[in-house]
């Protein structure tokens, strides 16, 4: 008995492209796209050289009224293309590739990730790991790019109200300073944490031993800090850095009296001038 022949694959240009057909509702979308998708990525590493981690990344471009929708594939395609790993230059060049490949006079990519550094304890000097999350974002609109890095720090902060109004004691709290710049000159990682670090009561560590408890609970004890301080002590650090032209700096502070946090929030750009 023979086979019946089986029909050939269709031609990729003869298969209907829907998402590119006309819209007639006359109404554009801001941003459409993918979300969370996981790729590994290179990062600098002030100690190390580079840093290997995975991030998740959010890719987004505007869509004329005109389109009935995006080629979501392309987006994979970009992240796919640049292999085994994305840095932080392949991630700006990105930016053009994807606004050329979709036909975009505007785009947006996140690229967030846990970045890691070795802490030694403060007394027995022993090591570990902490990580902060690390966010790079990246926009283009008519061939124009900014860049924003956004770190979040997670320190103790210890109320000042309470210390002063009880008789021993005061209630503190883990917060996290989360802030975002835009630089004019390449900026580490390692410095703004290391800056948020040295203004709250005290910093955190991954591992400690029984004289570090006593030293990080001390020094939060002898360095109360609102909110308010916070926020404003990063601010003034960031006013004095000449490499930060923009910043938003936030701080939660997830009270331990209260089910409720604390919140704060400055923001900057120092090209308009002072106060701005």
């Amino acid at each position: 008995m023979k086979l019946a022949k089986l029909d050939q694959e269709p031609r990729a240009d003869s298969i209907v492209d829907v998402q590119g057909s006309p819209d007639t509702r006359q109404i554009p979308i801001d941003k459409v796209g993918i979300k969370d998708v996981r790729h590994p990525v290179k990062v600098k590493d002030r100690s190390q050289g580079e840093q290997h981690t995975i991030a998740q990344f959010n890719m987004y471009v505007e869509l004329p009224h005109s389109f009935k929708g995006t080629h979501m594939s392309r987006f994979v395609e970009i992240l796919n293309s640049h292999k085994p790993e994305i840095s932080v230059e392949s991630f700006k060049d990105m930016l053009g590739e994807m606004a050329q490949r979709l036909d975009a006079e505007t785009g947006h990519i996140e690229m967030s990730f846990p970045y890691f550094i070795t802490k030694s304890a403060p007394i027995s000097g022993v090591k570990s790991l902490m990580d902060y999350q690390v966010t790079l974002t990246g926009e283009t609109t008519h061939g124009q790019h900014s860049m924003t890095l956004k770190v979040v720090v997670p320190v103790t902060s210890l109320c000042p109200c309470s210390k002063e109004i009880s008789s021993y004691g005061a209630h503190n709290q883990r917060s996290h300073v989360t802030v975002s710049v835009q630089t004019t000159k390449f900026v580490w990682i390692e410095d703004l944490i290391e800056l948020v670090e040295k203004k709250a009561s005290c910093e955190l560590y991954g591992l400690l031993k029984r004289p570090d408890e006593k030293y990080v609970t001390e020094r939060a004890y002898d360095n109360p800090k609102f909110v308010e301080d916070m926020v404003r002590d990063v601010a003034a650090a960031l006013n004095d850095d000449d490499r930060i032209e923009a910043y938003v700096v936030e701080s939660e502070n997830f009270e331990s009296i209260h089910n409720h946090s604390a919140y704060a929030m400055i923001r900057r750009d120092k090209r308009n001038g002072p106060g701005s």
